[in-house]
């Protein structure tokens, strides 16, 4: 009975850790050998389980998953099906048997299993992930049919085709009381990976998905909410990662129109009312400094005395929720950056691409006509552009973020088709000069952009360094610099004394007091 529960003694996964471990996984099943064969066969490739809490982030890494894969992605949520979506239904059929006719009953295809081939014929992709979430939360009638896909990988009589790799996940016993353990028989057939939630890993998320400042801030402070799940005589109370993110699309949304979200507001989605409260609470008091430290003011370089005093004297949340407005305003301009360096690189993909298109046509057409004008070419190139967009876009290959890079490059060259109609270019070295120096242009802007990037983190260490020295405010400071992938990128091209001053001097000071601590 023990291994049919949460195994004792073992180390449970962070969610980007078993993101990695399921990529691993994909690589080694979808290898093929000399002869085109898939070296791990298929009946060797068991499923992967992900059980965890809800809302960690099980069904989301899947996503992010098939696109970093280039596989296919066909989701269920399995307690929303029948046995009859989930196998198919019954019909009679008639065949022989020696020389006798007999009626025997076959099913129509699985629901799921058609969905697969449905997605590879619409996408050209043939290989790729079934997730099937809530497994152990089936139906009764539902269970058997659940064990026959773990332990046969089929649908009934339908078999999940071959380069398919099959993925569940589900939540702990402790978390859903509908929840069915699966045998050992079944277990001794998957690859288990049992999750945990990670407040540090997750922080790497929430920068790179603009998650909101205050939240980050607030499990700064008080981490030990970040994922709490409670069954008291009232019912389940819980705060989970996935509430916690929907929260922050909600608080961005209602401030772009002029809206706060009160208790009542974040109780709907912390449904922890002492947490909800405390957050709440916390929400005020960030809004409140917001107004009453001008961080904008200080990265432009005005550093006023009296302010710094001020924030040195003042209570520890109110110091980390400073450093933590400064943090985003400098997080925020160098995503945008990350975003513009994103856009010159496709965008100079595409206008190599036209100087080769331009260049092809002038060596098999003596004379051009209208269709290969320098603004044709352009345009033409524009609507490919599109069209692979949409086709990324419907296979789940392209993320919301990358869509709308692509978007923003194609109504580039559309811009530059129709610029150079309304100027007349139509000589086609004129017209790469034209569009090159159009590029040179975003150019100029990046390395302006970049600039100001370095000057206001510059401004940042001089009022850290001002208020704080190189107190705790200075080490989470650093620290989250660390963890922004859009900080860490700049600070790859942007030499910047202090951080790395900062970061060998204090962080070392921190790792050797971690040690001195377990020893």
């Amino acid at each position: 009975m023990d291994c049919l529960s949460h195994r004792a003694g073992e180390q449970d996964m962070n969610i980007k850790r078993a993101k990695e471990e399921i990529k691993d996984t994909i690589e080694a099943y979808l290898l093929k050998d000399e002869n085109g064969e898939y070296v791990i066969p298929s009946i060797r490739q068991r499923p992967v389980l992900l059980i965890g809490p809800p809302g960690v982030g099980k069904t989301q890494i899947m996503e992010q998953i098939s696109r970093e894969c280039r596989v296919g992605l066909i989701s269920y949520t399995i307690t929303h099906h029948t046995r009859q979506s989930a196998v198919g239904l019954p019909f009679i059929e008639k065949k022989m048997y020696g020389d006798r006719e007999y009626a025997v009953t076959e099913y129509t295809m699985s629901e799921i299993v058609a969905s697969i081939y449905n997605r590879m014929e619409e996408t050209g992709l043939k290989e790729g992930i079934l997730f099937i979430d809530e497994i152990n939360c089936v139906s009764e009638t539902l269970a058997p049919t659940m064990l026959q896909f773990l332990q046969c990988k089929t649908f009934g009589s339908h078999k999940i085709p071959e380069g398919w790799i099959i993925a569940a996940a589900g939540n702990p016993p402790e978390y859903n009381k509908s929840v069915r353990e699966f045998d050992v028989v079944t277990l001794d057939r998957i690859k288990r990976i049992d999750v945990e939630p990670d407040l540090a890993v997750w922080k790497e998320y929430a920068y790179a998905e603009n998650i909101h400042p205050a939240i980050i801030s607030y499990l700064n402070i008080k981490g030990q909410n970040f994922c709490q799940i409670e069954t008291t005589v009232d019912g389940k109370l819980f705060a989970t990662p996935r509430a916690w993110e929907d929260l922050s699309q909600l608080i961005l949304v209602y401030e772009s129109l002029d809206k706060r979200a009160d208790r009542d507001v974040i109780s709907q989605y912390i449904q922890h009312p002492r947490i909800a409260k405390d957050f709440a609470n916390y929400l005020e008091l960030y809004y409140k400094y917001q107004n009453e430290y001008q961080v904008d003011e200080i990265l432009q370089g005005t550093i006023r005395e009296a302010l710094c005093d001020r924030v040195a004297r003042a209570p520890f949340d109110e110091r980390l929720s400073v450093t933590c407005l400064i943090l985003s305003k400098l997080t925020e301009g160098f995503k945008k950056l990350w975003d513009k360096n994103a856009f010159m690189e496709l965008l100079m993909e595409q206008l190599k691409s036209y100087r080769q298109e331009m260049a092809g046509r002038a060596e098999t057409s003596a004379i051009p006509d209208k269709s290969e004008a320098p603004a044709m070419v352009l345009a033409s190139l524009a609507q490919e552009l599109e069209e692979e967009r949409f086709r990324r876009k419907k296979s789940g290959l392209s993320g919301r973020r990358e869509d709308r890079l692509w978007l923003s490059v194609r109504i580039m060259l559309e811009e530059y088709a129709q610029q150079m109609r309304k100027e007349a270019v139509e000589d086609r070295e004129q017209a790469w000069e034209w569009v090159r120096t159009k590029f040179m242009e975003h150019s100029d802007c990046y390395e302006a952009m970049k600039e100001d990037c370095g000057s206001r983190l510059e401004h940042a260490f001089d009022f850290m360094e001002a208020a704080f020295g190189n107190g705790q405010e200075m080490v989470i400071f650093v620290t989250e610099l660390n963890t922004s992938e859009a900080c860490v990128r700049f600070l790859d091209e942007y030499e910047c004394e202090r951080y790395y001053q900062y970061n060998k001097d204090l962080l070392f000071d921190e790792q050797e007091q971690a040690i001195r601590q377990k020893l």
